[in-house]
């Protein structure tokens, strides 16, 4: 009997001891969420591999979309760690309405640039261009940062486009102009650099009236601000700036 009591004993030890293990385990494992611009998906792609490289244990999950959805997401009570928009006045929204914490860092900038098909079929070379007759333009809708740019540096030229179609996000743009749809559209030039042999780059004067900031913070629902902070840093160190100048972003602390 004592034998018999003597294994019972030491078999919920190690039940015990078991359980105790995978609680552990499921500690250690940490889901960083990052709500991001879409225009930042290839770089943040890669930052997040390299992120979760250097810190075992750790997910980075990413949300890609037009920042005004982001934002409306966030105010909608979806839960997330990092908020990366493409320009100052998303992220003041976002801070102005208690859901960004901390001053934002602006990590990067990025100015519009012509997309076309590599053939360039509606023979556009300016932005007077996409007003010719038949030329079918497509662009983000005004709401998005993108949208914004666009209408800024049509009252730079003095031109007013029609659109045949206004997008959420700029990935939709482009992906209207690499299948066909459209002659042109109006996009980040680092979209244009991330689809290159797809779509041909022109640039025009006018881009520089608006160039787009890309701030980052922290969110107040983040589970591990620790963590968040420490996303951030890698995005505004040396690594994190050599990615985005490596995606044609003008960035904000250049190696030296």
């Amino acid at each position: 009997m004592r034998s018999v009591a003597a294994v019972v004993v030491a078999s919920t030890a190690l039940l015990s001891a078991a359980g105790c293990g995978s609680d552990d385990d499921q500690t250690s494992s940490k889901t960083l969420t990052v709500f991001a611009a879409a225009s930042l998906k290839p770089t943040f792609t890669a930052l997040g591999t390299r992120f979760e490289a250097e810190h075992p244990g750790v997910k980075v999950k990413f949300n890609f979309a037009g920042s005004s959805d982001l934002l409306a997401q966030l105010q909608q009570g979806a839960r997330a760690d990092v908020f990366a928009p493409a320009d100052s006045a998303t992220m003041k929204k976002a801070t102005d309405s208690g859901l960004a914490v901390g001053k934002p860092i602006v990590v990067a900038s990025n100015t519009l640039q012509i997309a076309v098909p590599p053939t360039n079929p509606a023979d556009v070379n300016s932005l007077a261009d996409l007003t010719g007759p038949g030329v079918k333009v497509v662009v983000c809708a005004p709401q998005v940062p993108c949208g914004a740019a666009a209408q800024l540096v049509q009252r730079a030229a003095g031109v007013t486009l029609k659109p045949v179609s206004e997008e959420s996000s700029v990935t939709g743009v482009m992906g209207k102009v690499v299948s066909g749809e459209a002659d042109a559209g109006l996009v980040y030039r680092t979209d244009v650099k991330a689809a290159a042999g797809k779509v041909k780059g022109i640039d025009f004067a006018q881009s520089s009236s608006a160039v787009n900031e890309y701030p980052v913070a922290a969110l107040r629902t983040s589970a591990d601000a620790d963590l968040a902070d420490s996303f951030i840093g890698a995005v505004a160190g040396p690594q994190g700036q050599r990615a985005l100048a490596d995606a044609g972003f003008r960035v904000a602390f250049p190696a030296e």
